[in-house]
């Protein structure tokens, strides 16, 4: 049984995405079809990249992911299809395969889509492209191989002899702090020294530890999390309001926009010693 997961900017109050789910299972009968979020950001690339890449990675060789964000950022004549560590991933041609991938795929295939056409044409017309592609056991059934396509990369940290600053990813549901900063980006710099991650001004982390269970209760914690990504928090608290964090926000970015003395655009810097 084919799978495709479903992840968009839509959000779940009306009734586009169980729409396309209709779609999807009128044209693909045995269709099996996963939600993984429909909570992206419609602006923010890095969140939407790091939530579906680590998603993706847990399904079986073979599966479809079609994205749906930011679709209309350009004119839409066409979406791509792009095979990357086994996985297919559907998206607008706007850079968020290539922020996903952090590279640019092997092979792309471009499908064709009729211009001018509302999210429901577009969707429809991938069910339908999805559907030769099952009936023929290739993706170049759907469209063309191309290797032209928008191409964004993941930012990354920033590093010093002394120290690594990294941008706040994400903040979750209870307020923890995801930061771009990788296990391996950290032990390459750290070089076997010290640490200590400074959180606000005389509020550092000068430890990790393996879960939330090994620090006392609203005590702070920093460890790598299931992505491989360092990850701060307070046992039982909310981090991110506390202490005033806030997570990228390309448009508020551009534009200057800031909430008092703090900025969209916040950081966490490791100091080694």
């Amino acid at each position: 049984m084919p799978i495709l997961t479903l992840s968009s900017d839509i959000g779940q109050r009306d009734f586009i995405v169980g729409a396309i789910k209709g779609q999807f299972l009128q044209t693909i009968p045995d269709l099996n079809l996963v939600d993984i979020t429909h909570d992206l950001s419609q602006t923010n690339l890095p969140l939407a990249a790091y939530i579906c890449s680590n998603a993706f990675r847990f399904y079986p060789a073979g599966t479809f992911h079609l994205v749906l964000m930011n679709v209309f950022e350009n004119e839409v004549n066409h979406v791509l299809i792009a095979h990357h560590q086994g996985q297919h991933i559907i998206c607008a041609d706007n850079g968020l395969i290539t922020m996903m991938t952090g590279e640019k795929p092997a092979q792309i295939i471009r499908v064709p889509i009729q211009q001018k056409a509302g999210l429901l044409s577009i969707t429809q017309e991938i069910s339908i492209a999805l559907a030769k592609i099952f009936k023929e056991g290739r993706v170049t059934a759907a469209g063309s191989v191309t290797q032209q396509m928008v191409e964004k990369y993941p930012l990354k940290p920033t590093v010093g002899e002394n120290w690594i600053e990294g941008q706040i990813l994400f903040i979750d549901n209870f307020e923890n702090v995801v930061v771009n900063i990788t296990q391996k980006d950290f032990e390459e710099h750290r070089k076997g020294r010290n640490f200590k991650i400074e959180v606000k001004r005389q509020e550092v982390i000068e430890k990790i530890s393996e879960n939330y269970a090994t620090v006392p209760e609203h005590g702070k914690i920093a460890w790598f999390n299931s992505a491989g990504y360092l990850e701060i928090a307070l046992r039982n608290g909310n981090m991110a309001g506390l202490f005033g964090l806030q997570g990228y926000n390309e448009q508020m970015q551009r534009s200057g926009v800031s909430n008092g003395n703090k900025w969209f655009y916040q950081t966490i810097r490791v100091f080694f010693e």
